[in-house]
């Protein structure tokens, strides 16, 4: 990791004496937010090669058919397929990249798997929430409680359990990114 810039340089000098840890600091969680963060795993991890690349960071999603949407970058007229092709060696599309340059021509890229459904019927609106509970079934567009419901996403969380809660984000036209889990 250290060849590939994403820790800094430690030089040891052979005789010299161990260097103690810094003291722990306490952080004080902002208000609202409580419990234990919960981190996300990446699916890969990886250092490409593209000088071609502009810019010091890009965000974008591949999609299931591999053409890409750019999220968010400093440069975006850099052809991506340098990162593209070499994230594809280890993780098919869909999913969901970062890139952070290391150097003048060195990427890390991190990877994480997504799940996209077109939804041709949903409601316009750039996020829904669908959650069941004993409670019955609640459906949210944009954080507004809507009437009705969307199908194919109370499917999807029905596959995952009785109880369930699915998160949608429009991608592009009828594609949307899931994440359904069971409550």
């Amino acid at each position: 990791m250290r060849e590939a810039g994403l820790l800094p340089e430690q030089q040891v000098e052979p005789d010299a004496a161990p260097v103690a840890p810094p003291p722990a600091t306490t952080v004080q969680a902002p208000a609202g937010v409580t419990g234990h963060p919960r981190f996300r795993e990446a699916d890969a991890f990886l250092t490409v090669d593209a000088p071609e690349l502009g810019g010091d960071a890009v965000q974008f999603v591949a999609l299931p058919d591999g053409s890409l949407l750019v999220e968010a970058g400093d440069d975006d007229d850099s052809p991506l397929d340098p990162v593209a092709s070499a994230v594809e060696g280890e993780v098919r599309p869909p999913y969901r990249a970062r890139a952070a340059r290391q150097s003048a021509s060195l990427w890390a890229v991190e990877v994480r798997r997504i799940e996209v459904v077109a939804l041709p019927e949903a409601p316009d609106g750039d996020t829904i929430d669908v959650a069941r509970t004993d409670e019955g079934t609640r459906t949210e567009v944009d954080g507004q409680r809507i009437f009705g419901s969307v199908p194919e996403l109370v499917r999807l969380g029905e596959e995952r359990g009785r109880d369930f809660s699915v998160h949608a984000e429009r991608l592009d036209g009828d594609l949307w990114e899931i994440r359904a889990t069971a409550l």
